[in-house]
């Protein structure tokens, strides 16, 4: 196992829920940058919108800064998960994803279901290809 872990970068937001419950924000393997379900927190000043288009431009902020120390971009992602408590929330949304996934045109998938918190109107997941593999 030790060398499967060797051939993975681990990539955390400093979030304590980290290490609480086992996972990174990403994980580069081989090609690809896998980004876990990211939400709208603003992790500078711990803060969340309630306005869930604000919330998911947050999300992806938080998804650019975690493909950047990947080694990725917005622009390399080839898959997008969007988990929202309330599928009326997703159609509000479009405008933003289309300004950041517009020219990419990921494969796509929208899930209504709950999230840890109910502040929580949006959760994000990416697959994104590394920009230039090492």
């Amino acid at each position: 196992m030790d060398g499967i872990l060797m051939s993975r970068k681990l990539i955390s937001s400093g979030s304590d829920f980290e290490a609480m419950i086992g996972y990174s924000r990403a994980v580069v393997d081989g090609d690809y940058v896998f980004v876990s379900g990211t939400t709208g927190y603003n992790y500078d000043n711990m803060t969340i919108s309630d306005n869930v288009v604000e919330q998911t431009e947050q999300c992806f902020l938080n998804i650019q800064k975690a493909l950047q120390e990947a080694g990725s971009d917005l622009s390399d992602i080839v898959r997008v998960t969007y988990v929202l408590p309330d599928k009326t929330d997703f159609e509000p949304c479009w405008p933003v994803l289309k300004k950041h996934l517009g020219q990419v045109r990921p494969a796509a998938m929208m899930i209504e279901a709950g999230l840890l918190d109910d502040k929580m109107k949006i959760e994000i997941e990416v697959t994104a290809r590394l920009t230039c593999p090492e």
